[in-house]
């Protein structure tokens, strides 16, 4: 399943942002939590495959991603390799309520593949506040890389 929020109606000038998680009731609470920041649209999927194929399509457009751990198909981790081959740039919160402690984990998280971490239950405050840090960081980051081309 896909829903759409557009938090400015207008898609192409937004910064594109997915929630994948296999629980239907978690995408809907973390779209409404995050649905009035400024500036983006949220995808969300209940399915990691299905996501991947949106993602694939739309690689320049997606700054961030969230992503559960543990999903049928296409673990979270799994998903975050793939999307970082697709774009290096997008940024990635992975989310579980299991203890993310093995050495895979800390190799994505090393590597920056991971770049943030939210253990469930998640206070929505907490969210809205790793999200608003994630576009920030995505800013910067896309500034760093112009002037580096310049």
């Amino acid at each position: 399943m896909v829903l759409l929020l557009a938090a400015d109606n207008s898609i192409s000038k937004s910064k594109l942002i997915a929630i994948v998680d296999d629980e239907d009731d978690i995408v809907k609470l973390f779209r409404d939590a995050i649905g009035k920041i400024n500036g983006i649209t949220i995808f969300t999927f209940t399915d990691p495959v299905l996501a991947l194929e949106h993602i694939n399509i739309n690689k320049q457009k997606y700054v961030l991603v969230i992503s559960d751990l543990r999903m049928p198909a296409l673990t979270g981790m799994e998903l975050i390799k793939k999307i970082k081959e697709l774009n290096p740039y997008v940024r990635t919160i992975l989310m579980t309520a299991f203890a993310a402690e093995d050495d895979l984990f800390q190799e994505y998280t090393k590597k920056e593949l991971i770049n943030a971490f939210l253990e469930k239950p998640i206070r929505l405050g907490d969210l809205r506040a790793e999200v608003n840090y994630q576009l920030h960081t995505f800013e910067l980051q896309k500034e760093e890389s112009f002037i580096k081309t310049k």
